[in-house]
């Protein structure tokens, strides 16, 4: 090698250190990087250099979002900090330790030892998911929800913690998640350890979701990059409305076939989880009216969703149904609110005062067993006395809203022109992937309380009696006669 040519490796080298995308140049096995690739690695590289704390990247599935912001990230992150602890996690240890093997694999590699020569696998390192390197990095791989212990980290990367539409449907499994975020996966961070949360979108309250609610709330602050299959305005690969992401590689049969799903499409291609049309409601399947114009004669049911523990996330919703003699639906009254028992126990009682509700529906289970005696004690109290209808519960929510939903869809469902029922509307077009749905909880508890009733017939039309005639009265004709009546 020429003193020249020694000077130009040199001065590669020393690129590649302080450059990712000049890294990749040299590691990488993928060629070129696609747009979004770049942005990625441009802010990726902010990370890195101190200028950013905390990176939400939001990509379709097959985008190589993990290729560039975990494996290869990871191993540059490691030669260039030869000291530092990374942690990553993803929504399984089997899926954490795949990610922990590529990225040894890479640091092996002899373009890797080309730009960080001497930065090598130690030998006593065996396990896929923790393991050091012969200058005292190392790197430790868990999946989410599991145990993180003796390790405190420099950065951390989270890699798809959510594994499938299940578990973002699952308010016990988000809950968890959100709980070890909180206590396992943030305390193990050193001060000032910068995050990348890589994933792509499943609903409005999955982690993302949850963490960008808790910014709002004065938490700490991300910079979200949000890429989606088909641009729209204000994109952020600047591509005209339409244009389809990595033509090279998603073609337009890929497309059109995650189209198929529209929640699918929403949330995980689009990254907007919840959609203007609607996933398993339609805006324009209920008519709107103005309060007060509903029909006279309405028959009065009543369904209630309850939340125990105030302030906890969930909401206690009431709502009042009004049905026609043709089975419509008019919606009349609701209350919401985030309160203690004793105060939603009232509410509800002021809504049968005002309605008498021929029936009030609620869930049965362990909410019913927690509030049940207060609630009759208290409607005792009050006199305001109204039949309970306890519906079975049923933990898949989609299902359990399908008999509501088929009413919806017959354009059977009247809302008025109210807020509440706008805020109504609102989580129908989000649900199931909304984070909030307390309120269509109410709405399916109605329709279920509803099938299971048998059909009481309304009043036939009003009928005359036939005139009963004294019989000391002298008749005006014979069919008047008492004698023939």
């Amino acid at each position: 090698m020429t003193p020249q040519e020694a000077a130009i490796e040199l001065l590669t080298r020393r690129r590649a250190r302080r450059s990712y995308l000049d890294y990749l140049g040299i590691a990488s096995t993928e060629g070129q990087p696609a747009a979004h690739h770049k942005l990625m690695i441009e802010r990726l590289q902010a990370v890195a250099d101190g200028q950013c704390k905390r990176l939400m990247l939001f990509l379709p599935p097959g985008s190589a979002k993990s290729y560039y912001g975990n494996v290869m990230f990871s191993a540059w992150w490691m030669g260039r900090n030869p000291r530092g602890q990374l942690l990553t996690a993803s929504y399984g240890q089997e899926v954490a330790d795949k990610w922990g093997r590529r990225v040894k694999g890479v640091i092996r590699t002899p373009e890797h030892l080309r730009v960080f020569g001497g930065h090598e696998i130690s030998r006593s390192s065996d396990a896929a998911g923790r393991w050091a390197t012969t200058t005292g990095g190392e790197y430790y791989a868990v999946g989410a929800g599991g145990a993180i212990t003796s390790y405190r980290a420099d950065i951390a990367i989270i890699d798809d913690p959510i594994k499938g539409r299940e578990e973002a449907d699952s308010a016990t499994i988000k809950d968890k998640l959100r709980e070890w975020y909180k206590s396992d996966f943030w305390t193990r961070l050193k001060p000032n350890a910068p995050v990348v949360l890589i994933m792509t979108r499943w609903a409005d309250d999955d982690l993302a979701g949850w963490l960008l609610d808790e910014a709002q709330a004065g938490g700490e602050q991300w910079e979200v990059v949000s890429v989606p299959m088909e641009a729209g305005p204000n994109d952020p690969l600047g591509r005209a409305p339409g244009e389809r992401l990595w033509a090279d590689w998603f073609t337009e049969e890929m497309v059109r076939e995650a189209k198929r799903d529209r929640r699918r499409w929403s949330a995980l291609y689009q990254q907007t989880p919840a959609p203007d049309e609607g996933i398993q409601f339609r805006g324009d399947w209920f008519p709107r009216y103005r309060l007060g114009d509903e029909p006279q004669g309405l028959r009065y049911y009543m369904a209630s969703d309850f939340a125990v523990t105030p302030d906890a996330g969930d909401y206690t919703e009431h709502g009042v149904f009004g049905l026609d003699p043709q089975g419509r639906w008019w919606l009349v009254d609701w209350w919401s609110g985030q309160t203690t028992p004793d105060i939603w126990i009232d509410r509800a009682c002021d809504l049968i005062a005002r309605w008498r509700p021929m029936l009030w529906a609620a869930e049965a289970g362990v909410i019913r067993r927690a509030v049940e005696p207060f609630l009759m004690r208290r409607m005792q109290e009050r006199r305001t006395y109204c039949k309970i209808e306890w519906v079975p519960s049923i933990s898949d929510k989609p299902t359990r809203a399908r008999s509501f939903e088929a009413r919806a869809a017959m354009q059977m469902v009247n809302m008025p022109r109210t807020e509440w029922a706008d805020r109504l509307l609102d989580q129908l077009l989000r649900f199931p992937a909304g984070k909030h749905d307390d309120a269509v909880d109410v709405c399916s508890l109605m329709a279920l309380a509803l099938d299971s009733m048998p059909a009481a017939p309304y009043p036939a039309e009003e009928i005359k009696p036939r005139r009963v005639m004294r019989w000391d009265k002298e008749p005006d004709d014979e069919l008047d006669s008492w004698r023939t009546l």
